[in-house]
């Protein structure tokens, strides 16, 4: 669940703007909208879980660099603070992805707006979430 909430608006980013063609300007606003609208229904769990019940999480996926003494790894950190920061990002963009639908009606190139503009929250999650400061500087 903590992983999708980062990786949801990627996905609609992909699905819009290598598909975008193929499901419309409507399908990719909704598309897009709807995977934002998911990762604020879990990131309302997540902020349950880690913020009021007091379960902090790290997650490790994968190593990046693994030198003599510097090792980096590419993880999430969701803690009280992230999960706070979770909730307002997810819900803004949504808001704003909601909003766009019909300020955009007019523009032929929708499907590729709606993505750039899930690329923008996908990076803004991992600015969040970031477990390291490479990570960040990645987001």
């Amino acid at each position: 669940m903590y992983l999708s909430i980062i990786f949801l608006p990627l996905i609609g980013s992909i699905i819009s703007g290598l598909f975008g063609r193929y499901v419309g300007p409507k399908g990719a606003s909704i598309i897009t909208t709807g995977c934002l609208f998911i990762s604020l229904f879990f990131s309302c769990i997540a902020f349950y879980e880690v913020g009021l019940c007091g379960c902090p999480t790290n997650i490790k996926l994968l190593t990046w660099f693994d030198s003599e003494t510097f090792v980096a790894c590419w993880g999430f950190q969701f803690d009280s603070l992230t999960c706070c920061m979770l909730i307002v990002v997810t819900l803004v963009s949504s808001l704003v992805h909601l909003f766009s639908i019909d300020y955009m009606a007019h523009d032929p190139h929708r499907p590729r707006f709606m993505s750039y503009l899930s690329l923008f929250t996908f990076c803004m999650l991992m600015l969040i979430s970031a477990d390291n400061f490479l990570q960040l500087f990645f987001g």
